[in-house]
């Protein structure tokens, strides 16, 4: 493959960080294959590596879709493929190294296939200097796309394959709403519906809103379409997936919101409806009414609260105070029986005291969360709290995560051995990982569970009784359907 670059265009931070006041554009463009492509694909196939949050995991059965309809064939091993794409992650250091080290094990692989096309996505290469790196030190890959053109992945691997040329092609916009991308579902009973797109809450310490765009929901009539094929398809859950899930409706400043989306997704009939993330500040009591009327809603609710005190808070731009949070929390435990509680946290943000670390600590305790997802603070090249001062050494970070971690196990493992005994409705996934003759299934709390069965029960939802925990891992054995907790 040549070296010639032909930057048709590349990500700009100042673009990202528009936020232009105009209606949102629907795109329902015809999709066209290029028969050139058509004809390369032929008996060729691809490999997708995906890594991220559900959005990117979204992005990828796209992808999916556009690459199975020119007529490639996936499969599961890089080295077996014609085509690889990464499609990647920015919100942490670490998962920005991951790929940039997997970037460097396709080197050798493309000097064993000359041919193969190696293609790099994802909120990573909206990033100027994550291209500039690409570019010019990984020289073997040959695409880079962003997160505003997936569907333009047809065009832009034809003109690869036909000028035999490296392609950067990364827009920074505010975005739009593409509605008729085909797709390939990665699983076949549980599904990632998207309902918006991008983020307008520019916490300092977030990449997200520079590599997602501005906040756009898609229109509801056009998201219960989805949801009643879906239906209809025999999927057993629905996730609606958004950056903020709970700011869904406010462009449209119509009074659409997400308690209104919520209803109308459950009276699909779908057998359990799931949402990813929420924001505290945009969580209404209408939309915790909703949540409890629906049998279907699963009563787990994800809140990243990242950090215990009011002055954190502030510097991270999260718009609430520890007192507000609380609140919330108290009032979805009034109104939603057997709610069940998550977060993320994050501990080292620049300047954190131990004191106001031990604020986080506390409110750990006061809400005994049934998980924690908890991150030791990674500056983003971009962000506000980048050019912050820090003298919070890496040491002290590293010791505050560890006794934040003892904190949340041990509550976990309490919370956990609550449901041992109980018996629970779970969703099977299918076999287990550990052994071939046990399966792995899902409560409605999101909880996973092993338990011994046959492959045959995959999709569908039996009653299981829990007889061991292992904090974040419950074991049971399958009971009758009829049975109850």
């Amino acid at each position: 493959m040549a070296k010639v670059i032909d930057i048709i265009d590349k990500p700009d931070l100042d673009k990202a960080r528009s936020r232009v006041r105009q209606e949102i554009p629907v795109v329902r463009d015809e999709i066209v294959v290029p028969e050139r492509l058509r004809e390369y694909a032929f008996g060729r196939r691809y490999f997708i590596r995906t890594y991220g949050c559900q959005a990117n995991v979204r992005d990828e059965e796209h992808m999916r879709g556009y690459l199975e309809l020119a007529g490639f064939t996936s499969v599961q091993e890089e080295s077996l493929a014609d085509l690889v794409i990464i499609n990647t992650c920015a919100i942490r250091e670490n998962a920005e190294d991951k790929v940039f080290g997997e970037l460097g094990l396709l080197k050798t692989l493309k000097t064993q296939k000359p041919d193969m096309i190696i293609a790099v996505a994802g909120c990573m290469v909206q990033q100027t200097h994550i291209v500039d790196k690409i570019t010019q030190v990984y020289r073997h890959v040959d695409l880079m796309f962003g997160t505003h053109n997936i569907h333009h992945l047809l065009e832009l691997l034809d003109e690869v394959y036909e000028k035999r040329v490296r392609i950067v092609n990364v827009p920074s916009k505010y975005g739009e709403i593409i509605e008729n991308m085909p797709t390939k579902r990665t699983h076949r009973y549980k599904a990632f519906v998207n309902i918006m797109y991008g983020c307008d809450k520019f916490c300092t310490y977030c990449i997200v809103p520079y590599t997602r765009g501005k906040e756009r929901s898609r229109h509801l009539p056009d998201i219960i379409q989805e949801c009643k094929q879906l239906v209809d398809e025999g999927y057993q859950e629905i996730t609606l997936v958004g950056q903020n899930v709970n700011s869904y409706g406010k462009d449209f400043k119509d009074g659409t919101d997400f308690a209104q989306l919520l209803q109308a997704v459950a009276e699909t009939g779908i057998p359990r409806l799931r949402f990813m993330t929420s924001h505290p500040w945009d969580f209404t009591d209408a939309m915790i009414d909703t949540i409890a009327k629906y049998d279907n809603i699963m009563k787990h609710i994800h809140l990243p609260f990242q950090a215990g005190d009011d002055m954190v808070l502030r510097l991270m731009a999260r718009r609430y105070t520890v007192a507000s949070y609380t609140d919330l929390v108290r009032r979805m435990r009034e109104r939603i029986p057997n709610l069940t509680l998550t977060t993320d946290i994050i501990v080292g943000f620049p300047n954190e005291t131990e004191e106001q670390f031990q604020g986080t600590l506390a409110l750990v305790k006061e809400i005994a969360f049934d998980a924690c997802y908890t991150f030791i603070y990674s500056p983003r090249k971009g962000t506000p709290a980048f050019k912050m001062m820090d003298n919070v050494t890496l040491e002290e970070k590293q010791d505050r995560f560890y006794r934040l971690k003892e904190v949340v196990d041990a509550i976990a493992k309490e919370r956990a051995e609550v449901m041992v005994g109980g018996i629970y409705p779970v969703l099977v996934d299918g076999i287990s990982k550990r052994k071939d003759d046990m399966l792995s299934a899902y409560t409605e709390n999101a909880k996973l569970v092993h338990f011994k069965g046959d492959a045959s029960l995959t999709g569908k939802i039996v009653y299981v009784r829990i007889q061991e925990s292992n904090v974040y891992t419950l074991f049971g054995e399958r009971v009758d359907d009829g049975a109850r907790a």
